[in-house]
């Protein structure tokens, strides 16, 4: 899949970032993804996977903001990769409207919720905090479109899978997407539970 095919905000966004062309991984993930498919997508350090991301974000969302509630989720390791996930999407989502927040437990969690309310596009949220954010009504998850695990090795290695899984659990139709260096074992138990029939891109 080239660039051509993507939302007009979005193509200039990568026009003025200057990239130009899609990597191996890119080019062989986005086109399942734009699909609707469940998706593992596997690759290594350097191969586009976060760029990857962020265009499956922007392309599903069209660019623009919508409402008030996420409809997209992107779960991560702790604060500092929020944050720096975050300052990635800003520099696509500039001259667009999407809105795009981060939430992680270092943070006052009433803050979040006020914050939250008045309209977010695209949520950046360590597991913990958002099941926090659930269960005090902090977060409708109602409209959510896509549901994402950037560097998904950390859950690999710890519990954190269970949060994840608990909130599927409320919420509707969404696309899932799991992004890691390698597959690990774990993952099986997402495709048991939420993921359907998911595809495995593995560079």
């Amino acid at each position: 899949m080239s660039f051509k095919k993507l939302n007009i905000p979005l193509k200039e966004s990568l026009e003025r970032l200057g990239i130009t062309t899609p990597t191996l991984f890119q080019a062989t993930i986005l086109p399942k993804v734009k699909g609707g498919a469940d998706v593992f997508g596997i690759a290594p350090e350097g191969s586009g996977k976060t760029t990857a991301m962020i265009i499956n974000t922007m392309q599903k969302l069209k660019s623009e903001a919508f409402d008030d509630s996420p409809r997209a989720l992107i779960f991560v390791k702790d604060k500092k990769a929020a944050l720096n996930l975050e300052e990635e999407f800003k520099k696509f989502t500039k001259g667009t409207d999407l809105r795009v927040y981060s939430v992680y437990d270092e943070q006052g969690i009433d803050h979040q919720k006020d914050d939250i309310y008045y309209g977010v596009d695209v949520i950046i949220a360590t597991p913990k905090r958002l099941n926090k954010l659930y269960h005090i009504n902090g977060v409708h998850l109602g409209e959510l479109q896509l549901l994402i695990v950037e560097d998904a090795e950390f859950l690999a290695k710890n519990s954190l899978h269970a949060d994840i899984a608990r909130l599927t659990e409320s919420i509707k139709k969404c696309q899932y997407l799991i992004f890691a260096d390698r597959y690990y074992p774990k993952f099986d138990r997402f495709q048991n539970s939420f993921m359907s029939n998911a595809q495995l891109i593995e560079l």
